[in-house]
């Protein structure tokens, strides 16, 4: 077991323990304990993400094993949260956004598995990568949210904790949507590329194939016979 993939499982052994402070009644008489534990558990899990994928690289130690788990700990960690915050703050995470963001992953390990089994990889955009970031943003405010609507700052000044995780969740849910059609949209144009080159060998190799007639003196003795 090298370094990366021990993160990796680190990563996957916090989800129990980031659900347990957030549903657990230990926590009900603590004032924020539970939010600010529970917020510092999420950040920390999210980190791993690039710091195991950053040293496999540097390191050379890329396996199969990680290849596997990282994208698997990534996916679980968002939808257990996501589930969790249905319980925790239902005003402001109802159910259905919940299942947006869980079938969002479900779709883009789907494609991923096809382009795979096809021989081809769709790479991780962009705006895949900012809608990692959103979310993060959006679970730590609903998070936070649970415990403080505000935070009074610098005398006067109030940090609306309750408006920045009403916008992120809305923002989080419209970034989803358009990340999964973005990666459907790559996978359709390489699949897509795959089945005409496919198609066009076969017709190839068919012509290829094709027998070829005898000689017309050879059909006239093989007529006469």
């Amino acid at each position: 077991m090298n370094l990366p993939n021990s993160i990796t499982l680190i990563r996957i052994f916090s989800i129990p323990l980031l659900m347990w402070i957030l549903l657990s009644p230990r926590f009900n008489g603590v004032a924020g304990e539970r939010e600010l534990l529970a917020s510092a558990i999420f950040i920390a899990a999210s980190m791993t993400d690039g710091i195991d994928g950053y040293l496999a690289r540097k390191r050379g130690q890329v396996t199969t094993m990680g290849i596997l788990l990282d994208p698997l700990a990534d996916k679980l960690l968002i939808a257990a949260a996501f589930v969790t915050l249905v319980q925790l703050n239902p005003s402001l995470v109802p159910a259905w956004i919940a299942v947006i963001v869980v079938g969002r992953e479900f779709l883009v390990s789907g494609l991923r598995s096809i382009a795979a089994s096809e021989g081809f990889t769709i790479e991780a955009s962009e705006l895949g990568k900012f809608k990692m970031v959103v979310q993060i943003v959006s679970v730590v405010a609903v998070i936070l949210d649970h415990r403080w609507k505000e935070w009074v700052v610098f005398g006067n000044y109030v940090f609306p904790i309750h408006w920045i995780a009403l916008v992120a969740i809305w923002f989080m849910v419209c970034v989803s949507l358009v990340s999964a059609v973005d990666y459907f949209v790559a996978f359709w144009s390489k699949i897509d590329r795959r089945v005409v080159k496919r198609r066009r060998r076969a017709f190839i190799l068919s012509r290829r194939r094709k027998p070829v007639p005898p000689p017309q003196a050879d059909r006239d003795v093989a007529a006469s016979t």
